[in-house]
């Protein structure tokens, strides 16, 4: 089953009386029980992107469906019910996640409650949940009396809390030290290969990004390159263009004059000189 499938999305936010475009036509296809990173600078699109799969946004152009259903499509009801049942998000900000008052063991068993699901029935104990991402014994305290980072590892509880079908995570590990956040790709990780769950992760770290079974770079709102089995592959866009890693674009600088000449095997793209004929 295709989990997330984008054609040519398309996201302009307009601020101010003026659009800024963050993405500029993603195609992306993302299998049941796969898990992706979405790699690339700041401003890239990579959020967007993940606030648009997890239906907080709607795209401005471009089909995008996501668990069979077409989000643009679905109204503000039924898009709050595909992620109360079967969408797992962690946002960037810790406390977005969770609820201040309600103590760390409550905030689980809440998302829980609120799925209504056979999954959710099955889902694992919430003094479970806390143990795995260190909490176990702050099951009684307030969320808003934990740290930043503990309110980070208690969202990817909740987010995990009924067993979602599509688990969507921007930078889990932002805010946890190197131990914290090897648990938490763990955690992460696991919910593909424990419970067939579909994960697509948002991170700046390269690190983070490897222990995925893609590595998508997004640079100007376009996927520009992917990583899988330790190789980086350029990804063609539905205009013929490609985007160059950082090391090849010192080679080719913007606005360097090249020829492109197919061989057997595929294309070979060489500088033109300043006085070369091209």
């Amino acid at each position: 089953m295709t989990v997330v499938s984008c054609e040519n999305v398309m996201h302009i936010y307009h601020l101010e009386g003026n659009e800024v475009i963050a993405l500029r036509g993603v195609d992306l296809q993302v299998e049941e029980g796969e898990s992706v990173a979405l790699l690339g600078p700041s401003g890239a699109g990579k959020s967007t992107l993940l606030w648009l799969l997890a239906g907080l946004l709607r795209p401005s152009a471009g089909g995008l469906r996501v668990l069979g259903r077409d989000v643009e499509k679905l109204g503000p009801g039924a898009l709050t019910r595909l992620r109360a049942r079967e969408i797992g998000i962690v946002l960037q900000n810790p406390a977005r996640n969770v609820f201040a008052h309600a103590t760390a063991a409550q905030n689980v068993a809440n998302a829980q409650r609120i799925a209504r699901s056979r999954r959710a029935s099955r889902s694992r104990p919430v003094n479970e949940l806390l143990g795995r991402v260190g909490l176990a014994d702050l099951a009684g305290r307030p969320a808003g009396r934990l740290s930043g980072g503990e309110q980070q590892r208690l969202a990817v509880a909740i987010a995990l809390a009924h067993r979602p079908k599509l688990l969507l995570a921007d930078e889990p590990t932002s805010q946890l030290d190197r131990e914290s956040a090897d648990a938490v790709i763990d955690l992460l990780r696991e919910a593909g290969a424990e419970n067939g769950a579909t994960v697509v992760v948002v991170t700046h770290d390269p690190a983070v990004g490897a222990a995925f079974d893609r590595g998508l770079t997004i640079r100007d709102g376009r996927v520009g390159t992917e990583a899988r089995d330790g190789n980086e592959y350029l990804v063609v866009g539905r205009d013929g263009s490609v985007q160059l890693p950082p090391a090849l674009q010192e080679l080719l600088p913007p606005g360097t004059r090249a020829r492109a000449r197919a061989l057997p095997d595929g294309v070979e793209l060489r500088r033109v000189h300043e006085g070369e004929d091209g």
